[in-house]
């Protein structure tokens, strides 16, 4: 592990970080005004959001990666704090028909995002612990599935079907990192994908988006389909008018006309849109190299870990993040259906930042933690030869 890589690393992720808040300051101003008579209201919240996140990333990458695993108790205490919240989301209010949030006063926290985060720390300790015994079905593909439909289950009936795939993909990641036989998998990823299709299709709303994508016309006499299916098409088509409209140079800082009301959600899942208006195609193709630049720097930190533990959880991490950010951009820019999914570090979002943030921690834990490993080894073989 190297020093250099480590500071790539943390530079790439405050890049990117200094970034969404720039596009930020702008693409929540029209929102902040009408919604609550502050153009600054959700820049400063997210600079609270921030400050914490960073803390939060701080103490995470000081702890040792390695006492999830050797102290299990503490893993499964994790894992049912988050199936307890995930739980109580559903005696909650619902908005915008999904029970995703609890209610804490000024703040509200996400616990489908904490779900995640608990996925990929379960399974990797669970896999380290297999060893060889990944290669059996019950033990390297039937329990790690069920680890993972633990959480996704309450996860995918409030209904959050966005955050069920991060959880679904990432765990299918790990488990084959881990060496798990995708013969074993298979009939687990496809019973997934058959319940996924199943409850799409039994949903207006969801069939609507879809339809929209598509371009195809439902004709089952449902107002809801048509509205939402319209809702979705109108979302996708202001997106790509502001993609347009920044074309090369972007239209300038804060002149973004997309921002007024016309694109809904400016601030949280397409302010990919808003910073592709006001800073052109450079923005783009930046925003994609520096997600591309996490995702090699934390390959590499994996590929170096001291452990197959380290190695499992920043793939994990890695993959939670890349994946977002990829299938953010792809709505964004109608190479995927509608579905709401926030930008890591650019979206507004305490919950979101909070979780982006640990996972950042913990890929710091590891490549730090390793770092320090083959340190001692090194000074270790020096004072063995000077004996």
């Amino acid at each position: 592990m190297r020093k250099s890589a480590l500071l790539a690393f943390g530079l790439v992720v405050t890049t990117i970080v200094a970034l969404g808040l720039v596009v930020l300051a702008s693409a929540s101003e029209a929102n902040g005004v009408r919604i609550h008579h502050d153009q600054y209201f959700f820049l400063k919240r997210q600079f609270a959001y921030l400050g914490v996140g960073v803390v939060l990333a701080i103490m995470v990458a000081w702890f040792d990666y390695r006492n999830w695993r050797d102290h299990q108790l503490l893993t499964w205490l994790f894992y049912g704090v988050v199936f307890v919240l995930l739980v109580a989301v559903f005696f909650g209010k619902k908005i915008n028909g999904s029970f995703r949030w609890i209610d804490l006063g000024p703040v509200n926290i996400q616990p489908s995002e904490l779900a995640k985060l608990a996925v990929v720390i379960m399974l990797s300790v669970w896999l380290d612990r297999a060893g060889w015994r990944v290669e059996l079905f019950m033990r390297g593909a039937f329990w790690p599935t069920v680890l993972i439909g633990g959480l996704a289950l309450p996860v995918v009936l409030e209904p959050d079907f966005g955050s069920t795939l991060v959880m679904g993909f990432a765990g299918f990641l790990i488990m084959l990192v881990a060496g798990v036989r995708l013969m074993h998998m298979m009939p687990f990823a496809v019973l997934g994908g058959v319940a996924f299709v199943y409850k799409v299709a039994n949903n207006a709303n969801r069939m609507a988006r879809m339809a929209a994508f598509f371009g195809i016309k439902l004709d089952i006499g449902a107002e809801v389909v048509d509205a939402a299916a319209e809702r979705a098409s109108y979302q996708a088509s202001m997106a790509l008018v502001a993609l347009g409209n920044g074309g090369i140079w972007g239209v300038g800082l804060n002149q973004s006309m997309q921002k007024h009301y016309y694109l809904p959600e400016a601030h949280t899942d397409f302010i990919f849109a808003i910073g592709a208006e006001e800073l052109g195609l450079f923005f783009s193709v930046g925003v994609l190299l520096l997600f591309l630049a996490f995702f090699c720097l934390a390959v590499y930190i994996a590929r170096n870990a001291s452990d197959r533990f380290g190695r499992f959880l920043v793939m994990g991490m890695t993959f939670i993040i890349f994946f977002q950010a990829m299938f953010n951009i792809g709505v964004v820019c109608e190479a995927l259906p509608t579905k709401g999914m926030a930008l890591p570090f650019f979206s507004y979002g305490g919950t979101n930042m909070m979780s982006a943030f640990f996972a950042v921690g913990t890929i710091l834990s590891v490549g730090i933690h390793s770092y320090r490993d083959r340190k001692r080894q090194t000074i270790a073989k020096v004072l063995t030869r000077a004996r």
